[in-house]
């Protein structure tokens, strides 16, 4: 099996106010049969309705908005980005969890929930450098 996400999709509540919310950030979408498709680097995050994403999965869609133990994490090339992103991200209707601070890996990093609560990181760390399209590759951490 390749080592490999490729669509990260998130259920929200109103795809109309998500994709909204999502495009004050400065994303782009394009919407198809109400899904709504974001490139992403080398990955799409996809917004569909909970209701949908749950019958399609062949769950029961609890319906809340709790810690679904799942975060997404944005890796950028400094701390100013850091906090621009967290600065923009709260203008745009999300809520800042934990503001940017230092982290134990040395690096920087802050916390947001979009409008129906998935969970974002926003990091700045100096032993994950990004490449020039953007994209990160895991540093061999093994001791």
């Amino acid at each position: 099996m390749d080592q490999r996400v490729s669509l990260i999709t998130l259920g929200v509540a109103d795809l109309a106010r998500a994709r909204a919310f999502y495009e004050r950030l400065g994303w782009r979408g394009q919407e198809v049969e109400e899904t709504v498709f974001f490139q992403a680097g080398g990955l799409a995050v996809v917004l569909w309705g909970r209701d949908k994403l749950a019958d399609d999965a062949g769950l029961a869609d609890p319906g809340g908005d709790g810690f679904g133990g799942l975060s997404l994490a944005q890796n950028v090339r400094s701390r100013p980005e850091v906090d621009e992103i967290l600065g923009r991200a709260a203008k745009a209707g999300a809520t800042v969890t934990r503001p940017a601070r230092e982290t134990f890996y040395g690096g920087y990093a802050g916390c947001f929930t979009d409008p129906d609560g998935h969970l974002w990181e926003i990091a700045w760390n100096p032993g994950f450098p990004l490449a020039e399209d953007g994209s990160l590759t895991v540093p061999d951490i093994g001791g």
